[in-house]
């Protein structure tokens, strides 16, 4: 079975051995390519919504994996119990959405080795909140898929070296690795801050103005680590 170019970066960061939870896992894909290939004994695939609860649990039927995926429907990481799965894959969220996620089950989390994050939007301040929670950024990716450019976090328990906040906004891995669609990427963290500085030109309130500030000394930045990494 193939995976998409996204899911099998996220794949890729799956240590061979361990129990993984896919929460919001849609058709089960990642689950079913992880146990089907001997990376992983077993998973836990998750959906809120009874629809694709359905249809992961019909996917997982067909490929004759129902003793090795365990598939549960539930709100984020509730289905899980502390400790049944080492790995926790979050993908296709706002990385708000992901904190939100994380920070609601504490004894879930707890118990955890590592996170494999994929967030669409807002991936800074999910570093942040993990960096702050006591979560290290052991690896960070970036992969195109279709046109869009998907950042992947993995994050595990321990001391974050890097805490500056423009930094985590970008990404520390990404910098350090020198990664070949930083520049891209940085583009594209350019062009949401353009759009805010826009809106917020409409406004003439003294708040917009100093947020405009803020963003306008962002901007001078990221044109800097631009500019580094051609």
């Amino acid at each position: 079975m193939r995976l998409t170019r996204r899911l099998e970066a996220i794949a890729a960061y799956v240590p061979p051995g361990t129990v993984v939870a896919d929460i919001g896992t849609d058709h089960a894909l990642l689950p079913i390519y992880l146990v089907a290939k001997g990376i992983c004994p077993k998973a836990v695939a998750t959906e809120l919504n009874a629809g694709p609860y359905r249809s992961a649990r019909t996917a997982v039927h067909l490929q004759g994996l129902d003793g090795k995926i365990d598939v549960r429907q539930g709100d984020g990481l509730r289905p899980l119990l502390p400790g049944e799965a080492q790995v926790i894959v979050l993908a296709g969220l706002g990385g708000n959405t992901i904190r939100q996620i994380l920070a609601a089950a504490p004894e879930v989390l707890a118990a955890v080795r590592r996170l494999i994050l994929q967030p669409m939007v807002d991936a800074g301040d999910l570093r942040l909140w993990l960096v702050e929670k006591g979560w290290r950024l052991v690896d960070e990716t970036l992969v195109e898929e279709d046109g869009h450019l998907y950042v992947i976090v993995v994050a595990e328990p321990g001391l974050e070296k890097v805490t500056d906040p423009f930094t985590l906004e970008i990404g520390p891995r990404l910098v350090e690795k020198k990664h070949p669609l930083l520049p891209a990427y940085l583009n594209k963290l350019m062009a949401e801050y353009q759009r805010v500085l826009k809106a917020l030109a409409r406004s003439r309130s003294p708040r917009a103005e100093d947020k405009s500030l803020e963003i306008s000394a962002k901007l001078t930045r990221l044109k800097e680590v631009f500019m580094k990494c051609q």
